[in-house]
């Protein structure tokens, strides 16, 4: 309270209670990622800097891509491996995902006469190395990355692909695909922990046997090797198409120590998706996690040769198991509903991306403008 020239109390009016404390949890935030949001922000200046110098661009393209959607898929490919082996070293973790990534790259590298993406982008619209830039083609694996640090699982593919597709069909048709999958996966995993969970538990009690670590780390390797094998192109896709020996040199070697801080880190923010979820530390649990993946994964990789989002493969992979071992164990409503609520946050934040992946594709390309434009006005 304040005095006026009469001596009457003034009232000081106050900031609502809510306001207040959202604003407080806001500059907290801001507090803990300043570091981070400072980097964001000297990145997007860079971009906006480069963008126009195409052989420059490129380069600064891939390093933001490179760490960017590896960081932000290593939920889907590294995510359970590296939960279950947290009480080991992470370099021993990073040497041998490393060496696997080496070994892939340079395969699709010696085979394919400089391609690293097992011929991903030989298709028509991606075939050529690209000769100018857009900002925004910069600036999409630096939101990936920003998306990744607040724990949104977004699908790489849609983010760093759909900014140099040029047509609208193909982001429909990577969207029918992705939601197959999403649904497949969902009804795969319910119905084996539904069917098998009391099996399942039985081999997860107890101190794990020495087969299931090596089991894991074989299993992880295969499903690490496969992701590679389809998603590089989500980062290739800003560099030539034929790589020289030097260019294969910095492409492996950035990727690879950027490995190295990713598992220093313990997969970064986003990995808290994966320790949310029942039982994921115990090596037996990621295994049988990854196995039916892979499995899925490669069904799909088989069926047809359009992209799609394996992110959304794996969440829903997850949903579907999580739900099955709450009903199956009957612990009642209010585990069902924390588990509906997980589920539905896990969806809420992949369709985040999605949208955020659209809106960049149509601002970049006046091809999918033009196709709107036809479709509500013609």
């Amino acid at each position: 309270m304040a005095k006026t020239k009469k001596g009457k109390k003034a009232v000081v009016p106050t900031q609502p209670y809510k306001f207040r404390k959202r604003f407080s949890l806001l500059d907290v935030l801001f507090q803990k990622e300043k570091k981070f949001l400072y980097f964001i922000a000297f990145s997007f200046i860079v971009a906006g800097i480069v963008y126009p110098y195409a052989s420059i661009a490129m380069w600064v393209g891939f390093l933001f891509a490179a760490y960017s959607a590896i960081a932000n898929d290593s939920i889907q490919t590294i995510g359970t491996f590296i939960v279950s082996n947290e009480k080991r070293a992470w370099y021993w973790q990073w040497l041998f995902m490393g060496i696997i990534f080496l070994g892939t790259v340079f395969y699709s590298w010696y085979m394919f006469d400089g391609d690293v993406t097992y011929q991903r982008l030989s298709s028509k619209g991606f075939d050529q190395t690209p000769d100018n830039f857009v900002f925004l083609q910069l600036a999409a694996p630096i939101i990936l990355l920003l998306l990744t640090r607040f724990r949104i699982p977004v699908s790489t593919t849609f983010m760093l692909l759909s900014v140099f597709t040029v047509s609208s069909g193909a982001i429909v048709g990577m969207i029918n695909k992705s939601l197959l999958g999403y649904v497949a996966a969902f009804g795969t995993a319910l119905i084996i922990y539904l069917a098998l969970s009391k099996v399942i538990k039985r081999f997860v009690k107890g101190e794990a046997h020495s087969f299931w670590t090596v089991a894991q780390w074989v299993v992880s390797g295969f499903l690490w090797h496969t992701w590679l094998a389809q998603d590089l192109a989500n980062v290739a896709v800003y560099l030539p198409r034929s790589l020289n020996i030097w260019e294969f040199v910095a492409f492996a070697g950035f990727i690879f120590l950027g490995m190295g801080f990713l598992f220093f880190k313990k997969g970064e923010k986003i990995q808290e998706i994966i320790n949310e979820k029942s039982d994921v530390r115990d090596v037996r649990s990621a295994t049988i996690i990854d196995l039916i993946y892979a499995i899925i994964l490669y069904f799909f990789k088989e069926l047809n040769n359009m992209p799609m989002s394996t992110t959304w493969v794996f969440i829903g992979l997850l949903a579907g198991r999580e739900l099955g071992m709450r009903i199956r164990a009957q612990e009642g409503s209010a585990k069902l509903a924390k588990t509906f609520s997980l589920i539905g946050k896990d969806i809420l934040s992949v369709t985040i991306g999605l949208i955020i992946s659209v809106i960049m594709a149509i601002a970049i390309n006046p091809v999918i403008q033009q196709e709107i434009f036809n479709f509500f006005f013609k």
